[in-house]
């Protein structure tokens, strides 16, 4: 085989197309962009949201309430049950709760809430309690502590 008897693959060298020469060529009149107007320019887009002009949905709507989500704090919770089931640990500080799988440790702000039972002495230090939580904590002789992080 010489260098002037190479070719490519069957297939993998397509002729480029070129409109605009004639009906023959099954590319003529509108070259494959369809009718005329915008659609027919280059650039010519019509957003997905455009209506023909006639009032968007997003504007016939009407608009109530309010959302905070914006500053909204998201907390990580970790419940009064995950603390009694790991029965090894008395101390429970972000850390720990972080190297124990409860909580993500570059997550939010902690909040420990009541589901469950804690029937033992232990000390929490997290962001937030709620009110049952810290309730339940204290009657079984432990302490909860607020970090103040919030």
């Amino acid at each position: 085989m010489k260098e002037h008897e190479l070719k490519p693959p069957v297939g993998s060298r397509k002729p480029r197309k070129r409109v605009g020469r004639g009906n023959g060529s099954g590319h003529g009149t509108y070259s494959g962009r369809g009718g005329k107007g915008q659609t027919a320019r280059s650039g010519g887009k019509i957003p997905a949201w455009f209506e023909g002009g006639q009032m968007p949905l997003q504007r016939r709507v009407p608009k109530r309430g309010f959302n905070n989500a914006r500053f909204r704090t998201e907390y990580q919770v970790v419940n009064l049950g995950q603390l009694a089931a790991l029965e090894a640990e008395s101390e429970f500080t972000r850390h720990s709760m972080a190297e124990l799988g409860l909580i993500d440790a570059g997550g939010g702000p902690v909040k420990v809430l009541a589901r469950g039972e804690i029937g033992r002495v232990v000390k929490v230090e997290a962001d937030a309690f709620s009110g049952a939580a810290r309730a339940a904590i204290e009657a079984a002789g432990g302490s909860a502590v607020t970090t103040g992080k919030e």
